[in-house]
């Protein structure tokens, strides 16, 4: 049972999931983007030199002097000093023989390390975990590797709390995924030092991608088919808006503990959001048949929809159901991960699906943690990332409706490419064109991001579909973990990271031409229909930017006459008829389907009833076949 067929008479987007969606579902997609960029606001550098305990409590002494006396000069520069080297002084015998101010600084000192630790002007930066860690010189890759901890438990998240969500429902999952989020944030607030941090940072990016993909689950799974798009770009937006608020909260709060806390801790209150309902469709699907109907029948009520008989008979024809052990066991076994690349056209699709969605995530993220580099100010910078996403969508929507998703997910991507590459060209102290150029950049990426959601669940079969997501999002987030390393090398040259991250999005860009279309087109069903749909791909296909529409939509084996069914269907699940279906049609179809269409102008499903005996259970068993 679908509830696709229920939602159009009950309100595809009534009262009931504009309160849920817009109250619920959509800012609940903010704790993400406020968790996973306030670790960049942490890490802010100051200035630093060696620290000489001796020199700390001298009278009349302040830090520009300790510096001029005790710290050798950097190159030929009067006023730039070492920030890692000292000079190798016994400055406790050299003031009992001297007085401070008859010691006059000797360049030919030797030199040494600063074993006895920095000391920090923190006039502009007056707290960041590399004042409280010592994470300068030897350990100035520590604010890396915290980035790399965060993205580390991504993937492993996305698993855990995906279990979660199919297992014990939606909800659960979220408020679950919420908690670790804010434990996690508390705890990396009062790490005593860098490693506890970071594996607080590591329990923290555990739930960064769940937090965001559960509501927008939930939202899907709200409202009807027309309005899917249209919850996919609110949903990016929310998030941006998070983006956006972070921005503003980081310039109000510089001190890194309390910006922790600030960033976490208000989620406290969704939990005031734990008395809603289940997700009636994920209610469904695991044979909560009754739970399931009760929240139907209040969306159909808040709604001012009347609730269909027929729908309310096939819930109670389906509680009645008694399924036999073989049986059961026939619909739980399923293709598995491998049917991604037994057949050479599902094969390519997967490598492809999987490369561009590396490559998309990888630049996107990559973009964002750069933005507050560049520019004369890293608040600035990051607030106009940010924005620059919300045109970036809204221009996505309208022309990925009108022209498809492969063009406008390849052309943007190579434009980001190209403009970050571009930026190679321009001299070192050209800030502001770098900035411009970066914030083109990021808009196309976005749009791209955007559209590589909904692409891949249209080129997966019905089938793998969820298997197919779930591999190619692992595999883009191991990316993730390379990331901090690629921005690591900005601080040697600053438009190094951009050529690396332009030249992978150009790459992913190029190969996706390679794609099927898939607007005009019925969605496949079945692993056999996964392998038809664009195997007769051609190059002139390729060149097409704007699809044609179909005088007929074909393509899936499901609906054969094309028109809505009015027959009262079988008190089955829909997934058992389809399955039963494809046994009966895909061998024919596969050997046999054009020669019929030649013979047969439509095809016309019919449907018969055949009793059989009880069951080991005494229930009396009804077949239905197509």
């Amino acid at each position: 049972m679908d509830l696709d067929d229920l939602l159009p008479h009950v309100g595809e987007f009534g009262r009931y999931q504009k309160l849920l969606v817009w109250l619920v579902c959509l800012p609940a997609c903010v704790p993400c983007g406020f968790c996973a960029f306030n670790q960049l606001f942490m890490a802010d550098v100051p200035d630093h030199w060696c620290r000489i305990p001796e020199l700390m409590d001298l009278p009349g002494i302040g830090p520009q002097e300790r510096k001029n006396l005790a710290i050798p000069p950097e190159g030929n520069s009067n006023s730039t000093f070492s920030q890692c080297l000292r000079y190798a002084v016994n400055w406790t015998e050299l003031l009992q023989e001297q007085t401070l101010g008859e010691i006059i600084t000797n360049r030919s000192w030797a030199v040494e390390p600063c074993w006895a630790g920095w000391e920090y002007n923190t006039t502009i930066v007056s707290s960041s975990i590399v004042i409280d860690f010592d994470a300068v010189c030897s350990h100035a890759i520590y604010p890396t590797i915290g980035l790399v901890a965060l993205n580390a438990g991504g993937p492993i998240g996305v698993y855990i709390f995906g279990v979660l969500n199919d297992r014990l429902g939606r909800r659960f999952s979220f408020f679950s995924c919420l908690a670790v989020l804010i434990l996690g944030n508390v705890l990396s607030a009062i790490a005593p030092d860098f490693w506890i941090w970071a594996a607080c940072r590591f329990v923290v990016g555990l739930t960064v991608p769940a937090v965001y993909q559960i509501p927008f689950i939930i939202s899907l799974e709200l409202v009807g088919p027309n309005y899917r798009s249209f919850v996919t770009v609110m949903t990016c937006l929310f998030y941006t808006v998070g983006l956006i608020l972070l921005a503003g909260v980081t310039y109000l709060v510089r001190d890194w503990v309390s910006l922790t806390l600030v960033t976490s801790v208000p989620f406290i209150l969704y939990f005031i959001y734990w008395f809603l309902p289940e997700s009636p469709r994920w209610l469904l699907a695991k044979g909560r048949l009754e739970e399931g109907s009760k929240i139907l029948e209040n969306l159909a009520r808040i709604n001012k929809k009347e609730f269909p008989p027929t729908f309310q008979l096939k819930l109670k024809q389906r509680m009645m159901l008694q399924r036999t052990r073989s049986e059961e066991k026939r619909l739980k076994k399923g293709p598995g991960v491998m049917a991604l690349c037994r057949t050479p056209n599902m094969r390519i699709k997967t490598l492809l699906i999987t490369l561009n969605w590396f490559a998309n995530e990888m630049v996107y993220v990559g973009l964002s943690y750069y933005g507050p580099s560049l520019g004369s100010d890293q608040y600035v910078s990051f607030f106009l990332s940010s924005i620059v996403e919300i045109p970036s969508y809204l221009c996505c929507w309208v022309v990925m409706d009108r022209w498809g998703r492969r063009w406008p997910l390849c052309v943007s991507m190579i434009l980001s490419g190209f403009t970050c590459i571009v930026t190679v060209l321009l001299p070192q102290d050209a800030v502001l064109e770098t900035l411009a150029l970066f914030l083109i950049s990021k808009f196309f990426i976005s749009a791209s991001f955007l559209i590589i959601y909904p692409f891949a669940g249209e080129l997966y079969p019905t089938q793998l579909r969820g298997i197919g997501i779930g591999i190619s999002a692992y595999i883009a987030g191991l990316g993730l973990i390379i990331i901090p390393f690629v921005t690591y090398l900005g601080t040697e040259l600053l438009v190094l990271p951009l050529v690396i991250l332009g030249v992978i999005s150009v790459i992913g860009g190029i190969s996706g031409l390679r794609l099927p279309e898939t607007l005009y087109h019925r969605l496949p069903q079945t692993v056999e229909e996964g392998e038809d749909f664009g195997k007769d791909w051609t190059f002139t296909e390729c060149l097409r930017c704007i699809p044609i529409r179909p005088s007929s939509v074909s393509g899936s084996y499901e609906d054969l006459s094309g028109e809505k069914d009015n027959l009262e269907l079988s008190s089955r699940p829909q997934a058992d008829t389809k399955l039963e279906l494809q046994d009966e049609i895909t061998p024919l179809a596969k050997n046999a389907s054009r020669r019929m269409s030649n013979r047969m102008p439509r095809l016309v499903r019919q449907s018969s009833v055949m009793e059989t005996p009880v069951d080991e259970t005494g229930a009396m068993k009804m077949t239905y076949w197509f």
